[in-house]
């Protein structure tokens, strides 16, 4: 049935990268195994995958180099597959614009249910421009792009998505699990620090003295607010 979905898998390990091709294949999904991060970004262009599966200890390139240049190029979701388990680990990884994570070793339900919530969550976007403007600032979601005081802003993905979800609901109080839900989804195991860290990132970027800022709602989450 998902016959026309291509994924890139990347993996140094072949028994692991075959085992992952043999799971998504079994359930239609169309792949191509790459062993090295040289290999799969020479082939990026021509492959045009669907769905990015990452191993972050890569030789020559590792998965966060990986994950940087193909967000360069592209937002295709990308999943990191790694044994690397720490939280800096996975909130590294998200930073960097991975959409999810995952631990090896892991089971194959697992594995396919990720990989159906990533594309339905990318899928779901909607086609038409979404844009918000306000005093200085520009948040254009379906060009992945931010303009900050006339000037275009670099932004990781999850960065933008977080930033555009709480401008588009000023002055709403979200908690951290709320945050999560919509922006990773309601089925990623992450930990709350990740809204904090991408809150912290966010605030680095703008200046004080402009009118809307994110505020933090003690006991509580985050808000938008527009003065």
């Amino acid at each position: 049935m998902d016959r026309d979905i291509k994924v890139m898998v990347i993996d140094d390990d072949k028994n692991i990268a075959e085992l992952i091709s043999l799971y998504l294949e079994r359930e239609g999904y169309q792949t191509k195994e790459y062993l090295s991060g040289v290999d799969a970004l020479e082939d990026f262009s021509n492959f045009t995958p669907d769905l990015v599966i990452l191993d972050i200890m890569l030789p020559k390139i590792d998965g966060y180099d990986m994950c940087t240049e193909i967000r360069k190029k592209s937002d295709v979701p990308i999943i990191m597959v790694t044994a690397k388990g720490e939280t800096f680990d996975k909130v590294l990884g998200l930073e960097l614009g991975a959409d999810d994570y995952i631990v090896k070793p892991f089971e194959a339900k697992e594995l396919l249910a990720r990989v159906k919530a990533v594309l339905r969550r990318y899928n779901n976007k909607s086609p038409n421009k979404k844009e918000i403007v306000l005093p200085n600032l520009s948040i254009n979601l379906s060009e992945y792009s931010v303009t900050y005081h006339g000037e275009k802003m670099e932004i990781p993905p999850k960065e933008l998505e977080l930033l555009y979800y709480l401008a588009s609901n000023i002055n709403r109080v979200f908690t951290r699990e709320q945050l999560l839900d919509q922006i990773w989804g309601y089925d990623y195991i992450g930990e709350n620090r990740t809204i904090d860290v991408h809150i912290k990132r966010l605030r680095k970027r703008f200046n004080k003295e402009d009118k809307w800022e994110i505020k933090t709602v003690w006991g509580v989450g985050y808000k938008f607010n527009l003065n």
